[in-house]
């Protein structure tokens, strides 16, 4: 089941994720059914839900508050209303989170694959909350050229920017997460990291350019990936892990990352492993000016390999 999430609020760069569900559904349309590496995910029965009208009532609002906050970069100490805004946007930020796990929630007692769809980077948190509530000891896989580990980044105690450090401090079923494609962090994450004794196992983006331009095959990088992965694996997929030229709309594009064919492999991997992959988000996808479906024609299509390799691994169990 493909839940969507049009909920975008604390964006700091550049807007729109907020569309990314609709323009990955309008997409999808395009994409041929039949597989080379998966099969015929489709015969499993893939739905998108209906976007909630309650979470766009969310975002409206909190995107408007969200904007005022910005333009100070969060610092609220002058101004009563501004502090309020933050507030306000801080608790419709819990009321997302809270309404999606609850969906969420629902699917996974139904035995269902959920997958989410947003939105920007800060909504899947209840979705992970879920599936981490289920699978215990669970390993989060995180691509994305951002570490997302700041604390309350511009005041937004659910920020994009703050999954991550959200995940690790509030979900105690998660056990381990796993960055790939990171290029862009602050001097907060890079000590988050350092000092993470294990928790967190970071694969740079230029470490990985080095490796490649080594010589070292693609093939044996990734398996130095999943070494790192518990048995259970939540796949997080921000799409500005992807080089930005097949991502060039999203919020906060960063130049290298990776290719869609070694996106693929990485994710395939996962699945030859053995390991489960229970549940994912694809977020950050931004639909082009003028009805360009670029952006949302990468997405579904990234998409739909990830629900066809987590189908083939929850086969195997």
């Amino acid at each position: 089941m493909v839940v969507p999430v049009p909920f975008a609020a604390t964006t700091s760069y550049g807007g729109g994720a907020q569309e990314g569900p609709a323009a990955v559904l309008s997409a999808s349309r395009q994409v041929d059914l039949y597989d080379r590496e998966t099969g015929r995910p489709y015969a499993s029965g893939i739905a998108m839900l209906p976007e909630s009208d309650f979470v766009r009532r969310c975002d409206r609002e909190a995107r408007a508050l969200a904007e005022q906050v910005i333009a100070v970069a969060g610092d609220t100490s002058s101004s009563p209303l501004l502090a309020a805004a933050l507030q306000r946007v801080n608790l419709l930020c819990g009321e997302v989170n809270d309404h999606v796990y609850r969906e969420v929630s629902a699917w996974l007692d139904r035995a269902k694959l959920v997958a989410l769809v947003g939105g920007d980077h800060a909504v899947p948190f209840g979705c992970i909350q879920a599936h981490a509530e289920r699978y215990p000891g669970l390993g989060v896989l995180h691509l994305d050229a951002h570490a997302d580990l700041r604390t309350a980044y511009e005041g937004f105690t659910w920020s994009h920017a703050s999954i991550m450090a959200n995940v690790l401090d509030h979900i105690p079923g998660v056990a381990k997460l796993v960055q790939v494609g990171v290029r862009d962090l602050s001097n907060e994450e890079a000590a988050r990291i350092d000092g993470a004794k294990g928790v967190i196992a970071t694969f740079f983006d230029s470490d990985l350019a080095a490796r490649r331009f080594d010589g070292e095959p693609w093939s044996r990088v990734v398996a130095s990936i999943v070494a790192e992965l518990p048995g259970e694996v939540y796949l997080s997929f921000d799409i500005d892990g992807l080089d930005p030229t097949l991502c060039p709309h999203t919020g906060t594009p960063v130049p290298g990352g990776l290719s869609f064919p070694e996106a693929c492999a990485l994710v395939a991997a996962v699945a030859r492993s053995g390991r489960r992959i229970v549940g994912l988000d694809l977020v950050e996808v931004v639909p082009g000016p003028d009805g360009d479906e670029w952006d949302g024609n990468v997405a579904a299509r990234l998409l739909y390999k990830m629900i066809g390799h987590a189908l083939r691994t929850s086969r195997n169990t």
